[in-house]
């Protein structure tokens, strides 16, 4: 059962990690490239401002994004800005989700996100803290997929393994981290059945598309290809 009080203190420490990092960076560093293919810091940074943003409106009923235009649009906008400007945007869009999420609020209700995909008010929450804990990990500042959170990482799998699930491309793939943890993903293609094992964070990496997987130990075939997300 999703705990949206739980996941809101958590995004505020993860939030809190991330402005520390970003305090950090000087205008030259956010020019430098993210690992994102074709963002620079400044556009991971700007992004997460916008997310928030765009947060409040599913709490609030409006749609996530006017179209993905002007998500693009402002994204790219905003990339390029000072330092001390990008700082205190991601600090006031991210209170402005606190602000949010703090109205009383029926949270088992039906919100939309983008592209009419549906959840839970109640995941919101965890959705939010998702951006900030990945994106701080594409900054490529030294805070690393190890880094985060186990209980998060576990949760994360939980996410993608889910999101996988029967997809026409990846074939049956059941997945075990070192601890014991499993999970079962795909099934939508032909073929045997493929197991894979690793660290929780190697199979982050894979799963998130971040790493390319040869950290895995792969038994019955080849390491899926997964799509992007």
């Amino acid at each position: 059962m999703t705990d949206h009080v739980h996941d809101l203190a958590a995004l505020r420490e993860a939030t809190d990690r991330l402005l520390s990092a970003t305090e950090k960076l000087d205008d030259a560093a956010l020019a430098e490239p993210s690992r994102l293919p074709g963002w620079s810091r400044g556009h991971v940074v700007a992004h997460l401002s916008r997310n928030a943003d765009a947060l409040v409106n599913v709490l609030q009923g409006r749609p996530m994004y006017a179209d993905s235009e002007t998500r693009d649009r402002d994204i790219e906008r905003d990339a390029p800005r000072p330092q001390a400007e990008q700082l205190a945007d991601l600090a006031a869009s991210a209170a402005g989700f606190t602000d949010a999420a703090a109205a009383p609020a029926d949270w088992s209700r039906t919100v939309e996100l983008r592209n009419g995909v549906t959840d839970s008010a109640s995941r919101v929450p965890f959705r939010r803290r998702t951006e900030v804990e990945m994106h701080h990990v594409d900054l490529g500042v030294g805070y690393e997929l190890e880094d985060l959170p186990d209980e998060f990482t576990a949760r994360e799998i939980d996410f993608l393994a889910e999101r996988f699930a029967g997809h026409p491309t990846v074939v049956r793939t059941d997945v075990a981290d070192d601890t014991g943890r499993s999970w079962t993903t795909g099934g939508g293609a032909d073929g045997a059945a493929v197991v894979v094992r690793g660290t929780a964070s190697e199979l982050l990496g894979w799963l998130s598309g971040r790493r390319d997987g040869s950290a895995l130990t792969v038994e019955g075939g080849a390491l899926p290809a997964l799509p992007p997300l």
